[in-house]
């Protein structure tokens, strides 16, 4: 009889990044990591929402010839699909986002009839308006049997209390050190204080992302860490994505119970 897994059910934007040489690029942190785990095979339900335009129209092809399943896909006749203009700053990307687009408005009332259980993972950018943020709210509510929250700080798209919120409860969490040292700013100075504080609203994991310097997950029950770095340094055209990509193996890791070990590796 073949093993069944939780189903990733995958919460979000879905955009177009818009880079310096005109160059147009399907994204969005969440729709790039159902991306990836479609690649493996896990059948994710990607829930957003995207206009009646030509963008959305690319998008459905997209996701029909990658294979992926629809049913969660909402057209939105009002608001435009998202996109993203996107510059660089020393290296890294900077994001000018759009505002009033079609996945702020995900529609509760349109969300698909869902059976079995599911790993339910979201960032924190398309919560930014409340039809949106309610619509996460009935999906946690009934069928988040796991939670991974992976943030993305986006200004001027988040605040310290909304994000804080989105923690709370999460059986795992996905961060790089400098959204750690932006989300404790003005109350919690030393690393370590900050490290415990996020810890106790976790029920399982924590995931700390460093860059160039790797990746550390500390258990939420008893403090074990586990860390990985790089073998070598690679030339690096742009990092936009990379956290996806990083993000979509731990999800797989967790859904198909690869020891921890193993997810960071293969993540890194």
């Amino acid at each position: 009889m073949q093993e069944t897994h939780m189903r990733p059910l995958i919460f979000g934007e879905v955009l177009f990044d818009c880079f310096p040489d005109d160059t147009v690029v399907l994204g969005g942190a969440p729709f790039n990591v159902a991306w990836h785990i479609q690649a493996f095979g896990l059948n994710p339900m990607m829930i957003t929402r995207i206009g009646n335009d030509e963008a959305g129209k690319k998008i459905q092809q997209a996701m029909a010839d990658w294979g992926m399943d629809c049913a969660g896909l909402q057209i939105d006749h009002s608001h435009p699909t998202g996109s993203v203009k996107v510059t660089f700053k020393d290296g890294e990307p900077d994001y000018n986002i759009v505002d009033q687009v079609a996945y702020d408005y995900i529609d509760a009332s349109l969300l698909p009839a869902l059976q079995g259980e599911y790993l339910l993972y979201h960032g924190s950018l398309a919560l930014r308006h409340t039809d949106s943020a309610n619509s996460l709210q009935q999906l946690k509510n009934i069928h988040a049997n796991t939670l991974f929250v992976d943030i993305n700080l986006r200004s001027p798209w988040w605040n310290q209390k909304s994000v804080l919120k989105l923690i709370e409860g999460a059986d795992w969490l996905k961060l790089n050190e400098q959204e750690l040292i932006e989300l404790y700013a003005s109350d919690i100075s030393q690393h370590d204080q900050q490290l415990a504080k996020v810890l106790q609203q976790l029920s399982e994991q924590l995931v700390l992302t460093g860059g160039e310097s790797g990746a550390i997950a500390i258990s939420a029950v008893d403090g074990k860490q586990h860390s990985i770095s790089p073998q070598a340094k690679a030339f690096v055209v742009d990092t936009v994505g990379a956290g996806d990509s990083f993000c979509s193996v731990l999800l797989a890791g967790r859904i198909l119970n690869w020891p921890l070990d193993v997810c960071l590796s293969r993540a890194q």
